[in-house]
């Protein structure tokens, strides 16, 4: 019972120092909601006819999975460097809080987020271009959520073995995902994109995130969809950033 408590008051510190930083809510909340009215106000929001669907269909989870990896990979990544750079870190090593402690918070925090982002950006997805959540695809919404939170905050935490300051954080986190959301069908749809642009979005995470998102929406849909692979493809990448924080993750400052 009191690790639950540290956790929950971990979490709730996690939390309270998010929305305190204006700089992180406008990049986690803020931009990928402009990101969604700019995109549907440039393409419009007719019916594609390559699929029969709105185009807001397509940007909805693309955008949707834009804000999880920043509520999740970014937003853990910085904050976590910024703690560890200013001795937060090596402070709370000498505190009886145990690690995992630390580890659950930063994604029960993350997790929260989402869940956030998850509601704004369907219910402006909803509310202002017509896109409609198909009802048999809440499970597969639910686990596709669950598995890319996990995933991403693992890798949200492996990649702060490479960032060498707090200042250089943000720059390494976004060179990671933002010319990745140009080949996952974030920004771009696989049909008007080049074919190498289509293979590298395929080994990495956020293109399948995207697309087992996109199930959800889809309107022509049969069935209850379960992206299975593309779960499977996502949890891989979260395996991997858990090897490598186990490995290399650093309690203390570089300098």
């Amino acid at each position: 019972m009191r690790a639950l408590r540290q956790l929950r008051s971990e979490t709730s510190f996690n939390l309270l120092g998010f929305w305190r930083s204006p700089a992180a809510t406008f990049f986690t909340v803020v931009l990928p909601l402009v990101f969604l009215v700019i995109f549907t106000s440039i393409f419009g929001n007719e019916i594609m006819s390559s699929t029969g669907a709105r185009v807001a269909t397509v940007y909805v989870p693309g955008i949707l999975a834009l804000a999880l990896v920043s509520a999740n990979f970014m937003n853990a990544a910085i904050v976590t460097v910024i703690k560890r750079e200013n001795g937060v870190l090596k402070a709370m090593r000498a505190t009886p809080l145990r690690p995992w402690v630390y580890v659950g918070g930063q994604v029960g925090s993350s997790l929260v987020l989402t869940a956030l982002m998850t509601v704004l950006v369907i219910g402006i997805g909803w509310l202002g271009y017509s896109v409609e959540i198909q009802l048999a695809a809440l499970p597969s919404l639910f686990i596709s959520l669950l598995v890319g939170a996990a995933a991403f905050s693992a890798l949200g935490l492996a990649i702060t073995c490479v960032c060498p300051s707090e200042q250089a954080a943000p720059a390494i986190t976004n060179m990671c995902v933002l010319p990745l959301y140009f080949v996952s069908d974030v920004f771009i749809p696989s049909d008007t994109a080049p074919r190498w642009m289509t293979v590298i979005g395929d080994i990495f995470p956020i293109k399948h995130l995207a697309h087992a998102l996109g199930r959800t929406f889809d309107p022509f849909g049969e069935g209850v969809p379960m992206p299975a692979w593309r779960w499977v493809i996502i949890g891989a990448w979260g395996v991997f950033g858990v090897l490598v924080t186990v490995r290399a993750f650093r309690w203390t400052p570089r300098s």
